[in-house]
Order: C-alpha cells, then structure tokens, then sequence
C-alpha cells in the first residue's frame, strides 16, 4: 500500500496559510514508520510547511490531530474521503473525544498506538479496516521497543535538533490537563539505554525530549541520565518542578547535558494552585528560592503560566509578567486557560454554564487563536485574552531581551547559551502577532497553487 501521513496545520494568517518558522520533527510518524513492514510505501507531508498532495494515489492517509489543528485535520480528511481514500485519524484530540473524529473518519485510533499500527495495516490492506482501534497500556510500566524512522523528515525544513521520548503521560492529574485525563497518572516509559543507543547512532548533539514530564518517575529518569552522561550532548526538554527538590536529580540532569527545560509555573497564587490540582509546584519551596536553585545550577528555563484560574485578577497578570521579567528567564508563555474536552476544567465550565462558542470552541467560526473559550470569574473573556497578549508583547519586547541576555548564571553563562537565546527570542517576538487571532482551519478559502503538491 501506499501511506501518506499528514501533519495538519492550524490554521490562516491573514488568509494565508500559517508558516511556523520554527517546525520541529512530527516524531509520531517516525515511530509509526519504524513499527511498519517494508512492503508499504510511506510519504510524510507537513501541511505546515507544504502542499497537500491529494492526487496522488494513495491507499491510506493517517493524521495525528490536536486540538487547534482539529478543525485543518478534518478538512484534509473530508477532501481525501471524497476522492475515495480510506482515511484514520489519531493523536490526543481523537482519544479524548473519538465521536467527532468519526464523523471525519474511516477509522479512529485510541491512545499509543504503536502496538496496534501493523494490525491497522493490515486490515486496510485486507479492506475490512474497523471502525475504532485502540492501543493498549504497555506491560509492566516499560514501552516496547521502539525503532525510528527518521528517514521520512529527508528534504524537510525542520529545525536541526533530535526529538526522542523516554516516557509518556505524567504523575500528576492537573485539573485542566489533557495528558493526564488520557494517562490517568499513569507514565510507562522506555529502556533508558534504548533511548541512550538511538541517541549516539543519531549522532546529533543537540536533542528534544518531548515527554509531558520527563521526571514523572524520577528513580527511572535518573537511571536514562546516566545513560546520557557518556554522549556528551546538550538536550531539553518538559519537567515538573519536583526535580528542583532532589539535588541528586538535578545533578545528573546537569551532568547528562541538561542546556533548558519548559517548566509549569503556572500561577503565583497558591489558590490557583489548589484549583488545579497542582500543589504540588510548591513542594519543593518558595517559587523564588526554587527558580535561584535552578539559576545556580545552570539550567536554562522557559516558564510556563496559565492565566484566567478563577482567582486570577488583572492586578495578578501583571504582578506574574513584573515576577517573570525580575528572574531574566530565557523564555515564557503566558498561555490563556483553555478548556480541553475529556479535562475536568471542561466539565466544570460546562456544568457552571461557562464555555464559549457553544462548548465546540476549536470548530467553532468564530473562535480565534489566543482568545478565551469559557468565562472567567472575575476578567471578562475579552480582556483576559487582551492581557495575556499584552504580557507575551511586553515579555518579548526588544529591551527586555537584550535585559534578560545580561543573566551570566543561564542566559549568557556561555557562547551556546547565548546564541540559543538570540536564535529564539527575535522568533517568538515575530510570531506573536502573526499567531494571536489566528483563524483554525483553512474554512474552503484553501488557495489552489498551495493546494496541487502531487507528492513529498
């Protein structure tokens, strides 16, 4: 058979397709590829940087779909079903609300699956795909044994860095968090010298891990850092902040390369904390102690908050951007609350009669990328979405990069540091205003020159 899979964009820019100019590796293909028999033929297509090719002769198309990508995802899938290709959909947005997948769909694919991909192979070569297929829980905590195909990402423009993954899901079960309401405090992860072996024949210096929490199962994750030790390379990747309460951990993260991690603040305000099910956050001490220990350690941080918890205040976002800028972190996001359906954030606003846009806030005509989709407390809908832009632009501002270079703990404590951060920073200043108000889905204005790609 021939595959094609697709990675979907989000959606226009000023009736243009989006360019993300900083597109990372799909790595969910490249393990689907390594777990697929040599007979099929696999092409990848990247609707955020090329055309879709719908003429070609394809046999299966499969996308991975995420919530602001749903709305493109279904579009693609719509267009090829009508030309007559057996279409399957998987990736989180699917497996919390499979429903509306299959409306778009031959077949839904539930969960990891890796285990189950050479069994859908199979029954579409056979033609008697089912209609639903689900991965199972791997046996006793361990991922089975992965193979890449890094072979697929040939002649794409993609950043030059390695994504792998150790583990997937997480410990914790954060009330607005889609990964824990699929993973249910679950974590399996991979043999850390698997992960170490595909890392030194990869041979690329610089590598992205790109599990939800990479120390959820901090006596494992200590286990894969020994491992790296020896490969000498730098990498990054998404942790909770409990490894700033181990000093053992924190020493062999900084010893196996650690260069920055994306890290959860989320709020300042231990209320907020409490309604997210992330206490958590605070058990390792004060957030200012916390972000010094990692200041002295070297590490490089991007600070992830939430704005719009019910206790939140427009006084309390700027307090958070004032508290943000005096600790010169190298990155931040100041992400809106988004109600993801499947979360119990979601079934809480929708209880409390509080979503937007009819509950569908991702399909929805209206809707805009970076606005609020439920109503907070005590901010209108409105001005949240206005503060949290302000905060990213004033974050992001020219003088407040060059300020935030002059760290010499992160920031600047060496030539790579520093490059990273001048390599970056101009990139997320440019794409802010490209990004906020952003259309979801292309809506048939799709424009026919992007649109006639007959292959990858």
């Amino acid at each position: 058979m021939r595959v094609l899979f697709i990675k979907p964009n989000m959606g226009l820019d000023h009736g243009r397709p989006y360019r993300d100019r900083a597109c990372m590796e799909p790595l969910t293909f490249a393990v689907l590829a390594g777990f697929t028999p040599e007979r099929h033929e696999i092409c990848l297509c990247d609707d955020r940087f090329e055309p879709v090719p719908y003429a070609g002769a394809w046999d299966l198309v499969g996308s991975t779909v995420e919530i602001y990508s749903a709305r493109r995802a279904y579009e693609i899938a719509d267009r090829f079903r009508a030309l007559g290709v057996k279409v399957i959909l998987g990736g989180p947005h699917v497996t919390l609300i499979p429903g509306e997948a299959a409306g778009h769909a031959d077949a839904v694919a539930l969960g990891d699956i890796d285990g189950v991909w050479r069994t859908i192979l199979d029954d579409a070569e056979a033609g008697r795909l089912k209609p639903s297929y689900e991965g199972l829980p791997p046996e006793g905590g361990e991922i089975r044994p992965i193979s890449l195909r890094r072979d697929i990402f040939k002649g794409k423009t993609y950043l030059p860095v390695a994504l792998t993954q150790f583990s997937r899901g997480c410990a914790y079960s954060c009330e607005y968090c889609s990964t824990g309401s699929i993973y249910r405090a679950r974590f399996p992860h991979r043999s850390p010298k698997e992960v170490a072996c595909e890392l030194a024949a990869n041979g690329r210096k610089l590598v992205f891990f790109v599990d939800d929490n990479i120390v959820a199962d901090s006596d494992g994750a200590k286990v894969l850092f020994r491992e790296l030790i020896p490969l000498k390379i730098r990498w990054i990747g998404q942790a909770s902040l409990k490894f700033a309460a181990d000093p053992e951990l924190m020493d062999l993260m900084v010893r196996s390369g650690c260069a920055g991690l994306v890290v959860g603040f989320e709020s300042r305000d231990p209320a907020n904390l409490a309604a997210m099910n992330k206490q958590f956050n605070l058990a390792g001490g004060d957030y200012d102690e916390v972000v010094e220990r990692i200041r002295d350690s070297g590490i490089m941080l991007w600070a992830a908050f939430l704005l719009g918890y019910d206790h939140e205040t427009e006084a309390s976002i700027r307090e958070t951007v004032d508290w943000a800028l005096s600790k010169k972190f190298a990155f931040a996001a100041f992400n809106i609350l988004t109600p993801y359906p499947g979360t119990p954030f979601y079934e809480r606003m929708k209880a409390e009669g509080r979503l937007l846009y009819d509950g569908r806030w991702w399909l929805h005509d209206d809707y805009r990328f970076g606005f609020a989709a439920f109503r907070p407390r005590l901010i209108s809908p409105e001005r949240l979405a206005e503060l949290g832009f302000q905060a990213r632009l004033r974050h992001n501002s020219v003088f407040q990069i060059l300020r935030r270079a002059t760290d010499l703990k992160t920031n600047a404590k060496d030539f790579w540091s520093l490059l990273t951060y001048f390599a970056y920073n101009p990139l997320f200043r440019r794409e802010l205003p490209r990004k906020f108000a952003m259309t979801l889905g292309y809506r048939g204005q799709e424009p026919g020159s992007f649109e006639t790609g007959k292959g990858t």
